[in-house]
This record gives structure tokens, C-alpha cells and sequence, in this order.
């Protein structure tokens, strides 16, 4: 039997590290031609985060574990370096230094986020901590939720203007996301009580009807963006990018209603 603890480790590294360096690519796009300094740094994490994706892939799920702990500690370190580079280009967003950057400052709260979410993963997998538990998924849907609901906002705000139709979409699609981001808020400071397996399954299943929709409507989008059926200014890396967190998302939920009632908890296939 292959050890839960190497499956699990190679799962997140992948799908992440691959988010990591995409988020690398975004940043520089969005940086203006005199931010050489800048630009240089987001394609080191590029080259860095694509290392380490390439060495995920490379590793096997019969990888000795006390391997595998030590290549999570690298990427952690790796990840905290993202992190404070994308908190870095936040602070200096927010106090006007870089004028005329077309990174929006929630876009780069919304990576860092990401970026810390993930070094956290890895800290608990390190820990030992697979399972699913009612705190965890509480947690990680207002995180998921919130992720949702900024990607709506990212996508109205980057297709045309004359895209009515698409635009008045996304923005429903941000607004529901945005509700269902206050009803597990509300769940969260419910604590305990909330965290009985019938409120919590509802909780699963409303959240899963919501995210399908979105993830359907973001394959849709990505789909005509790459065939140049769509004015906007999105680039169609990242069309895929917001639609591959979408089904992560599904399958995190799918892995903790299977948790809620001891049903074998899928792999994570990306």
C-alpha cells in the first residue's frame, strides 16, 4: 500500500507549485517595462516553482517518507519566499509606487494568499495532519469561498466592456459567492455547534451545487477565450488557471463529505 502521507505530499506540490509559478508569469505580465528589478525576481520564482514541479513529478508514490518531509520543507521555504515577494508588490501597489501597473491589489492579495495557504498545507502535512476534521472544513471553505468570489470579480473586470452578457455573469457569480462566503462566516463563529455532520454535509452540498455552476461557466470561458471568440483582456493561461482551482475546490469538497461519512477519500487527479 503506497504510504497516505507521500500521496497526499506529491498531490499538493503538484497541483501548487504549478499554481506558484503561474502566479509568477501574471506578476510579470502586469509589471511596466521599467520594472526590471521586479520582472527579474517573478521570473526566478518561475524558474523556481517550475523546479519544483518538475521534481514532484519526478518522485513516485513508493518515495521513502522521510524524503518527501524533506523536499516539503524545501518548497515551504521556496513558498515563504513568494510569499513576502507578492506582499512586497502589494505594499508597494497600495502606497502609488508603482503607477500604471495593470495588477489590480486584490489580485496580489488574492496570490499571497494562495501562496500562504499553501505553505501552511505543507507545514500540516509535515505535522502528520490528513484527515479531515469539522474545524478544517469550515476553514478551508471560507478560504475556497473567498478565492470563488474574487476570481468573478477578476473575471468581470477583465473582459470587455461590451461583453454585457458575460460581465453581468461573473458579477452574479460574485455576488453569490460573496453570500455564500457570509453564510460559512457565520457557520465559522457557530463553533461547535456547527459542526455536526448533517449541518455540515448541507453546508457541503450548497457549496457544491455553487461551485459546479462556476466551474462550468469559467470551462465555458476559458473555451472561447482560446478561441478568440471573446473580447477581453484575459490571457488564456490564466482562463485555465481560475478554471483548474474551481475543480480543486470540488474535489476538496468531495474529499471532505467523504470524510463526514467514512467513505474512501478520493485521489486528487489534476
Amino acid at each position: 500500500m503506497p504510504d497516505e502521507f507521500v500521496v497526499r505530499s506529491l498531490e499538493e506540490v503538484r497541483f501548487w507549485s504549478r499554481i506558484m509559478k503561474e502566479h509568477s508569469l501574471f506578476l510579470r505580465l502586469g509589471f511596466r517595462c521599467e520594472d526590471t528589478q521586479l520582472i527579474h525576481e517573478a521570473n526566478q520564482f518561475y524558474s523556481l516553482f517550475e523546479s519544483v514541479e518538475n521534481r514532484a513529478n519526478a518522485f513516485t508514490i513508493g518515495t521513502d517518507p522521510s524524503v518527501i518531509r524533506r523536499f516539503n520543507e524545501e518548497v515551504h521555504k521556496a513558498v515563504s519566499y513568494i510569499w513576502v515577494f507578492k506582499r512586497k508588490v502589494l505594499g508597494l501597489i497600495l502606497t502609488c509606487q508603482l503607477p500604471g501597473a495593470n495588477n489590480f491589489p486584490l489580485l496580489v492579495d488574492h496570490v499571497s494568499r494562495e501562496a500562504n495557504y499553501f505553505r501552511n498545507r505543507l507545514t500540516e502535512l509535515n505535522l502528520g495532519r490528513l484527515e479531515a476534521l469539522p474545524d478544517a472544513i469550515i476553514d478551508e471553505n471560507v478560504f475556497f469561498l473567498k478565492i470563488m468570489a474574487d476570481h468573478a470579480k477578476f473575471i468581470s473586470h477583465l473582459l470587455d466592456p461590451s461583453e454585457r452578457k458575460l460581465v453581468d455573469q461573473a458579477n452574479n457569480f460574485s455576488q453569490e459567492f460573496d453570500q455564500l462566503l457570509f453564510q460559512a462566516k457565520d457557520l465559522e463563529s457557530m463553533r461547535p455547534q456547527s459542526q455536526t455532520v448533517p449541518l455540515l454535509d448541507q453546508f457541503l452540498d450548497q457549496n457544491r451545487v455553487s461551485v459546479k455552476s462556476l466551474r462550468d461557466f469559467k470551462k465555458t470561458a476559458r473555451d472561447l477565450i482560446e478561441a478568440c471568440r471573446i473580447k477581453s483582456i484575459i490571457h488564456p493561461l490564466l482562463a485555465d488557471h481560475v478554471f483548474r482551482e474551481a475543480e480543486h475546490f470540488l474535489v476538496i469538497i468531495d474529499m471532505f463529505e467523504n470524510s463526514l461519512t467514512g467513505k474512501p477519500i478520493p485521489a486528487i487527479d489534476h
